[in-house]
């Protein structure tokens, strides 16, 4: 008797949790949907299509394009990998927990998709008052260092499609002020380096750059996370050398980890 034999739709079903699992799977073996494509294949209302939709966006299976338009997110993008970018992930953990060793603070890895920022991985302080790991939360690019430090990577006009006004109908209050983060990327792009003074989480610190593949492009953002109260600016020479020395000790693999714009 084969697997497919064996699976039988349970006795009482969650048709909810059911489409919502439909859904993330045309995702990811098909590559997108739109809402009124949803309902149709679900047999539902656009409404209901729209809501579980929603979720699957909040909880990083899915993101919607420019166009309106859904396809897999982060979650089912690092799921699909092969074998040997799963290895690949894994192996940029020993430059990070080199990197904790040398600095004694906790160190993410993040990637972006649209406005929204992942932490993949983290490898935490040991010290007793330290920032914990966020690994697996998802935060508005903006607002976090890795995620600035790859929206820099974009031009200024994408930037501002980002984040146009359009895009944020209905929740204007989580919108930043454009203005005042294109100053902020212009100067990333600039230094190259991403300094952090509490954005994200009050009393936090944090500074990091890009990790780029062969070609140069950025394909996660690699950061040092501290309290507040253990951050010395004239420390920062020092910080940045050494996320240079980790980041040139990342793998090449990483680069299945690229990065999208929308």
């Amino acid at each position: 008797m084969n697997s497919r034999e064996l699976k039988t739709k349970p006795t009482y079903a969650v048709t909810s949790v059911d489409h919502a699992l439909r859904l993330a799977t045309w995702l990811q073996l098909e590559g997108g949907l739109t809402v009124a494509e949803a309902a149709a294949r679900l047999g539902v209302a656009r409404s209901t299509a729209h809501r579980l939709l929603a979720m699957l966006v909040h909880r990083d299976f899915a993101v919607q394009s420019a166009d309106r338009g859904y396809r897999a997110g982060p979650v089912l993008e690092l799921a699909g990998n092969s074998p040997s970018e799963t290895s690949a992930l894994r192996a940029a953990l020993g430059p990070m927990q080199d990197l904790v060793a040398l600095v004694g603070e906790t160190v993410n890895l993040t990637i972006r998709t649209g406005d929204t920022a992942r932490f993949i991985a983290s490898v935490e302080s040991p010290q007793a008052l330290r920032v914990g790991s966020r690994e697996g939360m998802v935060f508005p690019a903006h607002r976090v260092t890795g995620g600035q430090i790859l929206l820099a990577e974009l031009r200024d006009a994408e930037v501002e499609e980002l984040y146009s006004v359009d895009r944020y109908a209905g929740r204007e209050t989580e919108r930043p002020d454009v203005p005042r983060l294109l100053r902020t990327l212009a100067r990333i792009r600039t230094r190259g380096l991403a300094v952090n003074r509490g954005l994200s989480e009050k009393g936090v610190v944090a500074v990091g750059r890009a990790v780029r593949d062969s070609s140069g492009s950025a394909i996660a953002g690699l950061s040092i996370s501290m309290p507040a109260v253990r951050y010395d600016p004239e420390q920062l020479p020092r910080l940045d050398a050494t996320l240079r020395l980790a980041i040139s000790s990342v793998p090449a693999g990483m680069s299945s980890l690229n990065t999208r714009s929308s």
